[in-house]
């Protein structure tokens, strides 16, 4: 990394202007220190980019992933939310810890190359987090030289006792396997994310923690409140999937009887830090709630529809003030960790909700949840999301004479909208270039393939029994839960008839 940059005659785009005008930007380390006209002074020793046919744009942020996904990606077809819940642990939890960091790499690799340069990562092992784990996965994306808030996804209820009911239309041997007492696995994930906050080593501008309870379901109450303790105490984050699926939310009533942000909100546990996965079913109470407390909304609008889980109010949480911002979810879910796509899918699903247009999302609102709306979800608030002085010069230039932009017409429409990530030319974190000439110059990739498809083998064989005992329960998980969602509820989410 050089001391001083200048990046002369680049045409930025500003979500809030609209507007694509020509700047240079000077930067020293790893901070933008001034935006100004053409031709503005540097320091004599200054490196000189010419950026002449770049749009800049700031570094895309992703809300809400999992990088314990990457490598066991693409196995489920016609997967529900609950369905991929049933199959997950067989296949996802067992990764070593050279293993999260391949997996941790693949995701930061795929994120780069599309123009994101941070993520929040709720990534899970089986049966509790490891801090051998957790350091895996923030050194994979240390080397990669992106940022990232990596949050160990924690529970004291599994999948089947989660939901009402369920357990109990399970086979009877299998009933016996899944209550077979599990000692203290929640005390142990407690005290192991206790000990990996207070011994974290990471610069926090580049790694940083967080708290993920997997969801209210998968939580005592006694439990949730401890994890929110925990992120009080250590001053992080914290984010859990938050009304994502209708049985979610029936299930919620008939645990609570109430919604699952009401009784969140009754633990005490919203507040500033805390971010809700998805959202899909949240109703008007539970999104005045989460305005209310400071909280965000992290939205992922391709799992959304993967899962069949519908499509989340995000015009209704931003008028009720809530923080939104945007996410991909995992491999498996999404299909890919593209944020260009997540934006463009923002954008359209916003538009199938009904006729009226001045209730569709602006593309400029979309590129700012991507952006300035995702850095507060990680905890970066005015530091990460924009091209302006004081920020990190974590950047995108894009391709002028990609065809994605040939004519020119509507910069922030043409990159919401029609960019896929083709157009990416270089990508810059903490005024370090990461991608260049089509390639991430920090992971050999090469060797990362190599590495992920032993993984995958290696997985295959030590999950086979677990995977098909999960493929086994697909029928009677999935009729149960089509049954829970075709529940009364008084919101709906699905595209289609009532």
């Amino acid at each position: 990394m050089v001391d001083s940059l200048v990046i002369r005659g680049a045409r930025i785009l500003d979500a809030a202007t609209r507007a694509a005008d020509t700047f240079d930007v000077l930067i020293e380390g790893d901070t933008i220190i001034e935006v100004g006209p053409p031709g503005c002074a540097a320091p004599a020793n200054a490196k000189t980019i010419d950026a002449r046919d770049r749009l800049l744009m700031p570094g895309l942020i992703n809300a809400h992933a999992h990088s314990h996904a990457n490598i066991p990606r693409g196995l489920g077809d016609r997967w529900t939310l609950e369905l991929a819940l049933n199959t997950n642990p067989a296949i996802r939890g067992r990764q070593s810890p050279e293993e999260k960091y391949v997996a941790a790499q693949i995701g930061a690799a795929e994120m780069i190359s599309k123009g994101c340069t941070t993520c929040y990562d709720l990534y899970y092992e089986f049966p509790q987090p490891s801090v051998e784990g957790v350091t895996a996965v923030a050194q994979g994306y240390a080397d990669a030289g992106m940022r990232a808030v990596v949050a160990p996804m924690i529970s004291s209820r599994s999948f089947y006792e989660a939901v009402p009911g369920l357990m109990a239309a399970l086979p009877e041997r299998v009933q016996a396997e899944f209550r077979k007492p599990k000692g203290s696995a929640a005390d142990r994930s407690l005290a192991i994310t206790r000990e990996v906050l207070r011994g974290w080593q990471f610069d926090r501008d580049r790694a940083r923690l967080a708290v993920s309870p997997h969801s209210p379901l998968h939580s005592s109450d006694e439990f949730f409140v401890a994890a929110h303790r925990l992120a009080q105490e250590f001053g992080v984050g914290m984010q859990t999937h938050l009304a994502e699926s209708k049985v979610q939310v029936v299930s919620g009533m008939r645990t609570y009887g109430k919604t699952l942000t009401a009784h969140l909100d009754e633990l005490g546990v919203l507040g500033p830090g805390f971010t809700g996965g998805h959202g899909v079913w949240l109703d008007d109470d539970e999104m005045r709630r989460l305005a209310g407390a400071g909280a965000s909304v992290a939205h992922n609008p391709a799992s959304n529809m993967r899962y069949g889980n519908g499509l989340a109010a995000v015009r209704r949480m931003l008028d009720f003030g809530v923080n939104v911002g945007i996410g991909t979810d995992s491999r498996s879910c999404s299909d890919n960790l593209n944020m260009f796509e997540a934006m463009r899918l923002a954008s359209f699903t916003s538009r199938v909700q009904g006729p009226d247009y001045k209730r569709w999302l602006t593309t400029d609102e979309v590129l700012r949840m991507a952006t300035v709306g995702s850095a507060k979800v990680l905890g970066f608030e005015g530091t990460l999301g924009a091209i302006a002085k004081g920020y990190k010069a974590d950047i995108v230039f894009l391709d002028l004479n990609n065809m994605n932009y040939v004519p020119l017409n509507s910069a922030i429409n043409q990159v919401v909208n029609a960019e896929e990530g083709t157009g990416v030319a270089s990508v810059m974190v903490g005024g370090r270039m990461i991608y260049e000439n089509g390639r991430v110059t920090t992971i050999d990739l090469e060797r990362l393939r190599v590495g992920a498809q032993a993984t995958m083998d290696r997985l295959r064989s030590a999950c086979g029994a677990a995977l098909e005992l999960a493929l086994k329960l697909e029928d009677v998980v999935g009729s149960f839960c089509v049954g829970l969602a075709q529940s009364p509820y008084h919101v709906h989410r699905y595209s289609g008839g009532r």
